[in-house]
């Protein structure tokens, strides 16, 4: 039974690179603070009756960059809500600022080793159907970590436990009165 005191706390928002683990532990998050979950990206696609591949594939990085950036500023209007966000959701400025202004952005770091050991067989995931996906995730870990760290008021390894142990970390350092 979630406590009273998660009640007053801000959205929770989780930002960081593809298979870092958003969607899991913003799930179990959710679940221990009583609160709804969305996956922003499985958002998109529910509201456009279409795939991300798909609308890469008609509209390009920059229609499916629009589309995010509307949904994004939908979403973290919303209250009490744990929100995963895509990957590539901090490289627009209008999507930090909501994320930032809007909630408590927690930043799921991921070494490249893990996101490719995650993602390695997925086909949902446009932007690692090229040769070399390794050094794809390195490209983006390494133009979107700085940006990762703007946003985030607190930084966790997912290397470090499993998805429960991460969530239940996450809702510690929220509620704790030192900054981290």
């Amino acid at each position: 039974m979630p406590s009273k005191a998660f009640e007053t706390l801000p959205n929770i928002y989780l930002v960081g690179p593809m298979g870092a683990g958003k969607t899991t532990v913003g799930r179990h998050l959710a679940e221990l603070l009583g609160r709804d979950f969305i996956d922003s990206d499985h958002e998109i696609e529910r509201k456009t009756g279409a795939t991300i591949p798909w609308i890469f594939e008609k509209e390009g990085e920059l229609g499916f960059r629009q589309r995010e950036s509307n949904v994004l500023n939908e979403l973290t209007a919303r209250p009490a809500l744990v929100l995963a966000t895509g990957g590539g959701a901090v490289t627009a400025p209008e999507n930090r600022k909501f994320l930032k202004q809007r909630g408590i952005v927690v930043y799921l770091y991921a070494p490249v080793e893990l996101q490719l050991q995650r993602t390695f067989r997925d086909k949902n995931r446009p932007l690692l159907q090229v040769e070399d996906p390794e050094q794809k995730l390195r490209d983006l870990l390494s133009q979107r970590d700085p940006l990762y760290r703007e946003v985030a008021d607190h930084i966790i390894e997912t290397n470090q436990g499993a998805a429960r142990e991460l969530a239940q970390r996450i809702l510690q350092l929220i509620l704790s009165p030192s900054d981290t």
